[in-house]
């Protein structure tokens, strides 16, 4: 049987390159972004041009109604759902000084960011539990988070707030679903060249520069999409709860 995954935020960037490789593993692939299927065609196209199953799905994680359309979607299409990643998120419309910040922006991040993440996975596991176990497994959840769950970035709180919180909802599920035969991973990139970062490239090109990073280079989309792979295939069935940095050792503490 055929496995299916959601790949929320994946009309571009992380997203895209976690769907075109679970796809190339031989998922059925479930595509949402916000966009219009018109806007995001050609994306699409390249991910069938590789025969991959691909169903686009337009919609908000941040609506409660969208995130049920998901969840129905997935399943009218493709029967069930083995994996969903939660990769959709935003950073703050404008970087301030954490005295600075607004209550509008701490709640659009942490509604789209962390909110998102908690319900959509809650309506996901729902329907894993209910369906048949493959492989002794009826599914895995992969939470994108970022290394800003544990850095501090005091222009940015409200991102490193929100993506903190993803981390403990990888804890809280995969708690609660182990039991139910559904692991949870949780992966931290670092810096990674997509749309988010181009903003302040010139910021982290001089990091790299100056030896911030051990493994001196931007990460890419596909750095992050490979570890998912690797995390939802049946390589890890004694694992949950775990993360891993894609950061290029941005983690390890240095004398």
């Amino acid at each position: 049987m055929k496995k299916t995954a959601i790949v929320t935020g994946a009309s571009r960037g992380i997203g895209y390159a976690i769907a075109k490789q679970l796809g190339k593993d031989g998922f059925n692939i479930v595509m949402v972004a916000t966009g219009s299927k018109e806007k995001n065609i050609d994306a699409i196209k390249q991910l069938e041009e590789d025969n991959i199953n691909v169903h686009y799905v337009q919609a908000d994680v941040s609506c409660h109604d969208d995130r049920l359309k998901i969840v129905n979607e997935a399943i009218s299409r493709f029967n069930r759902i083995d994996v969903l990643v939660n990769n959709a998120g935003v950073a703050p419309l404008e970087r301030k000084d954490l005295l600075e910040m607004s209550e509008e922006s701490f709640d659009r991040v942490l509604n789209i960011n962390t909110k998102s993440n908690m319900f959509l996975t809650q309506a996901v596991s729902k329907q894993m539990i209910a369906q048949e176990a493959i492989e002794k497994r009826k599914g895995v959840i992969v939470n994108i988070s970022s290394c800003s769950s544990v850095v501090s970035s005091t222009s940015r709180g409200e991102y490193c707030v929100s993506k903190a919180g993803i981390s403990m909802l990888t804890t809280l599920y995969a708690d609660r679903l182990a039991s139910e035969g559904i692991l949870v991973h949780e992966v931290r990139p670092g810096v990674i060249a997509t749309d988010m970062t181009s903003k302040v490239q010139s910021k982290y090109d001089k990091l790299i520069e100056d030896g911030l990073f051990p493994i001196a280079r931007w990460g890419t989309p596909e750095d992050v999409a490979n570890v998912v792979s690797a995390l939802v295939s049946d390589k890890f069935m004694y694992t949950t709860g775990n993360y891993i940095d894609v950061d290029g050792g941005f983690h390890i503490k240095r004398l």
